[in-house]
């Protein structure tokens, strides 16, 4: 399935044209594709730190619920203890 494209303006210091210009040279790529590849990294590692807030908050709801969870079963299971 095809990407859609949409055409961009923008202004940037002439140092990171510079060094767009540098890694489009080294990676054989455009400067557009330059932009968009560091773009998409960052999109990328902002959903994996969102996941990873995700994930350590979810660990937290289950310790919390594993741990009432423990005092109850001493209640209906008083054997088990």
């Amino acid at each position: 399935m095809a990407m859609r494209v949409e055409r961009l303006t923008i202004s940037l210091p002439s140092d990171l044209v510079d060094l767009a210009d540098k890694i489009a040279h080294e990676k054989k790529v455009s400067r557009s594709k330059v932009v968009s590849l560091c773009l998409q990294e960052y999109a990328d590692r902002r959903l994996q730190k969102a996941m990873e807030e995700g994930y350590k908050a979810m660990a937290n709801e289950n310790l919390n619920f594993a741990e009432s969870a423990a005092h109850s079963v001493h209640e209906v299971l008083p054997e088990w203890k």
